[in-house]
């Protein structure tokens, strides 16, 4: 098959996804709240593939395939019934409150309305920039997994800053046009295009192999015997829970997951979706990271290349080059459903929550709604020019500065999760006040830091800032902190005038 028809694909899937965002763009009104909210109108489906496409990123199709290859299978016990299960339970105990509130007052950021909670712009725009700090390198990560998946289809041919580059420009296009509205009409269709894919893959692969399921089991008993078998040495309970709840508290502060908390369009729609929210991970992941561990009992190893994702390898052995091109346009379907939500919700935090408050209070929605589209191109060629950077520079391995980085775009998830316990009491617990919401929002974050960046050091027999303590993961350990220092700064400090916890409460309480 030639590298022209294979491009041809992926690009045919782009210009379809931009445009369902002009179709999207004759039904947007010229507002900040309908550009970054579609005007809180998602029923249960839109809602429920939003945040499915928006959330189930690059890791779908290449993160999760390599740890299942790497480790075995039970990482959909992590990601699938663990991880799928609690972030639907996050999404009733901190979405259901954020919407009652956002229905009420019309906020569009978590920033915005802690922001109003504690009478404090410095809250405000806190929030805002810690949420910056962890979403411009996991935006880098996506531009830079789609540069290579179209390097890598093309056999070259399209080098990686051009791959990247083609992506990010068809984003800005239909995410400046129609805003949330677009990103949800795309990203129903690319939540439905990555399910039909992988499973069409995993059927391909099965039917592929002379004797199917049973050939595949006898090649992983020979080659990865521990695969079998529930339970090994690096999927240990504790690992495996730190894993699960460290993600599942981090997507549910992840702006671009988050804001849609305050999009539903009535509490009913809000309560199917988080319901149904388990199966559907199940039914993307299952397929997903089976395939990742089948590539070892079909001896695939060797076949892998340094840096090389098992997924493509896989259908490169097992299925036709169309088909793979099929498969790839889905992988970058699932990175552009994530890099345009972060797009806009990063042009959301930025303009809202720093600009607004900081710089020029009079905005006007008209105003604010075009501002937002700029912020949006602009955040998307600054995170661009940085991670093409990143790959030509070798930043990986010889740059500190890109090294940096990209470790902080894998840290996100743990370095969002460090946001849930103060906001969690601050929504539950009435006690809360300005002071201890400043505190619990940074101390976690400087210890997060501290001990996933500074070196291991051994202080009396006792090893500091390692990145895991009796089997748990340190990023469990910070969020511990955050709600302690939350709990305790509040109870000594009191609280300060312009707090509207009374009528927030009792607003709650009503409702």
């Amino acid at each position: 098959m030639t590298v022209a028809l294979q491009l041809g694909i992926v690009v045919g899937y782009l210009c379809l996804a931009l445009g369902v965002g002009a179709i999207a763009y004759r039904a947007t009104d010229r507002t900040a709240e309908d550009f970054y909210l579609a005007s809180r109108t998602f029923g249960t489906v839109v809602l429920l593939f939003t945040v499915f496409a928006t959330l189930l990123s690059a890791f779908t199709f290449f993160g999760g395939p390599d740890t299942a290859f790497a480790r075995g299978p039970e990482w959909i016990l992590v990601m699938g019934l663990m991880d799928g299960i609690l972030f639907a339970l996050l999404w009733y105990v901190v979405g259901y409150k954020q919407w009652l509130l956002g229905q009420r007052h019309g906020y569009v950021t978590l920033g915005e309305m802690l922001g109003d909670r504690f009478g404090s712009k410095g809250v405000r725009g806190l929030v805002a920039a810690i949420s910056l700090f962890w979403l411009f390198p996991y935006v880098m990560l996506q531009q830079i997994g789609a540069g290579g998946a179209l390097a890598s289809l093309t056999d070259g041919a399209m080098t990686f800053w051009m791959g990247a580059t083609l992506i990010t420009a068809f984003m800005i296009a239909y995410v400046v046009l129609a805003g949330m509205r677009g990103i949800a009409w795309t990203d129903t269709l690319q939540g439905a295009f990555m399910l039909v894919m992988v499973w069409a893959a995993l059927l391909w692969v099965l039917a592929s192999v002379d004797g199917g399921l049973a050939t595949i089991n006898a090649g992983l008993e020979t080659n990865a015997p521990g695969y079998l078998a529930l339970g090994s040495e690096w999927y240990t309970p504790r690992r495996m829970l730190t894993f699960a709840i460290s993600i599942a508290f981090g997507v549910a502060m992840f702006p671009q997951v988050n804001q849609r908390f305050f999009a539903a369009a009535s509490e009913r729609v809000l309560k199917r979706s988080f319901a149904l929210w388990p199966l559907l991970v199940l039914l993307l992941f299952v397929p997903a990271f089976l395939l990742g561990a089948w590539a070892a009992g079909l001896g695939l190893e060797a076949d892998v290349a340094a840096g090389e994702s098992i997924l493509p390898v896989v259908l490169d052995a097992y299925a036709p080059g169309w088909f793979a091109a099929l498969v790839i346009a889905g992988a970058i379907a699932a990175m552009m459903s994530s890099s345009d939500s972060m797009l806009l919700s990063g042009s959301s935090y930025f303009t809202r929550d720093i600009y607004r408050p900081f710089v020029e209070t009079a905005l006007s929605q008209r105003r604010e709604d075009a501002l937002g589209r700029l912020g949006v191109a602009v955040f998307a060629i600054l995170a661009l020019a940085a991670s093409i950077w990143v790959e030509e520079v070798g930043a990986f391995g010889a740059g500190r500065i890109g090294s940096l980085l990209v470790e902080i775009g894998d840290l996100a998830f743990g370095g969002f999760a460090q946001l849930a316990p103060a906001v969690i009491l601050a929504l539950y617990w009435r006690g809360t006040t300005r002071t201890g919401m400043v505190a619990g929002l940074v101390v976690p974050q400087l210890a997060y830091l501290a001990f996933n960046f500074l070196p291991a050091t051994d202080v009396g027999g006792v090893t500091v800032f390692a990145g895991a303590y009796f089997g748990w993961g340190i990023s469990l350990y910070c969020m511990l902190l955050g709600a302690l220092v939350t709990v305790g700064a509040s109870v000594v400090s009191g609280h300060a005038p312009g707090e509207n916890d009374s009528r927030y409460f009792d607003e709650l309480a009503a409702d």
